[in-house]
């Protein structure tokens, strides 16, 4: 499949395509960490291609430089990754340079354009936190651009993925707009709400997912809504865990032999650690202050001991010592542990990048937030999948993106209709 990727974030939902063998004629991001990101696994797909992934080992374990990664890869002067925001002033720009990679690499045709804008704006969380600014969010109106996209390259197919919000934002009134924009350009779509839980990634994460396809008036439609084939979940998240080794808060852990088990019978199912690969990067928890780490450890303690989540205003109750926000009556769920002993943790959001008081490692002799390598594993992201940029940025990427394995299932299908 030849692909073009809109809107890519650090590469979720592409790593699901690169799996399947397809070839990308540009990722277009506007967030400058997340077009590094995109480079260097770029770069490992290539060297993969070409059995060179020594090299990429060498530059997770720190023996050479982004530069000489990329141009080892032969991708430092491609328009594989191009870092631009999409507007009116750039679009026209973007399709010049989009053409001129497909050139270059021999390709006339795009088969298939993927991708979701920002859903900051329809996220129910997002639209409660903006208030009354999320009206005039530009980022409503970014679905016209992956219209016009439609329109110039004229793909059979697309896949469209945002929040289940996306369908009730400004009371249906945008999601009818998409609607009409994708129908006048000359598509059907459908839609169904998935679960990442039912792709084998260990969380309760729900995306919704729009295939659509070019409508042929001379002939008969030959497509519809593909049947993703889900994957029995036999594990519980503790298997994402327990290989990882142990770490203090506001430290790092990177390097060869620092695993602390094997790999497990899921983690190598899900393609996120291999049997022998032995190169631990990423593994960084932010810090804590003291009265927050009393307040993790509460909260552990609750929830393996009792299966109870810790109540901010019982907190406030019975330790009233540890109390820092007035407002106690709101959002009383803010300190939430990862639930080892279940099938799905809850959902990774990018809000993560702000605090992890939402994301508590369920280890009580570590009592601490998950860390950039936990966070990645619980979206299904490989070990060797390294993200660029500083903590916060890293933590956000993870977040917005879609959980490769889930991205995967996908992929598989899509290329089968096609």
């Amino acid at each position: 499949m030849v692909i073009l990727d809109l809107f890519s974030g650090a590469g979720g939902l592409s790593e699901g395509f690169f799996r399947v063998n397809s070839t990308f004629v540009g990722h277009v991001e506007a967030d400058s960490n997340a077009c590094k990101t995109l480079k260097t696994r770029t770069a490992y797909w290539n060297l993969k291609k070409a059995n060179k992934l020594n090299i990429y080992n060498d530059y997770l374990l720190k023996k050479i430089s982004t530069n000489e990664l990329l141009e080892q890869a032969n991708i430092s002067s491609s328009d594989d990754v191009i870092n631009i925001a999409i507007s009116d002033e750039t679009f026209n720009g973007i399709v010049k340079r989009v053409r001129k990679n497909m050139k270059n690499k021999n390709i006339k045709k795009v088969d298939l354009i993927i991708g979701g804008p920002p859903c900051q704006a329809y996220s129910v969380v997002g639209r409660a936190r903006m208030k009354e600014k999320v009206v005039d969010d530009p980022r409503n109106f970014l679905y016209k651009y992956y219209v016009r996209f439609l329109e110039k390259f004229q793909p059979k197919m697309f896949i469209f993925e945002n929040v289940p919000g996306i369908l009730s934002a400004s009371n249906g009134e945008h999601f009818s707009n998409i609607k009409t924009a994708i129908s006048k350009a000359g598509y059907h779509m459908e839609l169904k709400e998935l679960i990442a839980s039912d792709y084998g990634v260990l969380q309760d994460r729900k995306r919704i997912i729009i295939v659509g396809w070019k409508i042929n008036k001379k002939k008969k439609n030959k497509y519809e809504y593909p049947e993703f084939e889900k994957i029995e979940n036999l594990y519980t998240v503790s298997e994402v865990l327990k290989d990882l080794p142990e770490i203090e808060p506001g430290t790092s852990k990177e390097g060869k032999g620092l695993y602390k088990d094997k790999t497990n019978d899921y983690l190598v199912a899900s393609n996120i650690r291999e049997d022998g690969f032995d190169i631990l990067t990423q593994h960084i928890t932010r810090p804590h202050n003291e009265q927050d780490r009393k307040i993790y450890e509460i909260a552990i303690t609750k929830w393996n001991k009792q299966k109870k989540r810790l109540n901010y205003r019982e907190l406030s109750e019975e330790n009233p010592e540890l109390i820092s926000h007035k407002n106690i009556t709101s959002f009383t769920n803010r300190f939430n542990v990862i639930k080892a002993d279940e099938k799905a943790s809850h959902t990774i959001l990018a809000h993560m990048a702000m605090d992890g008081h939402y994301y508590i490692h369920p280890d009580i002799n570590q009592i601490r937030s998950l860390s950039v390598r936990e966070a990645a594993r619980l979206q299904s992201f490989p070990d060797d999948f390294y993200f660029e940029g500083p903590r916060t940025s890293i933590f956000r990427q993870i977040g917005n993106a879609v959980p490769p394995k889930m991205a995967e299932q996908i992929a598989k299908k899509i290329k089968e209709i096609l």
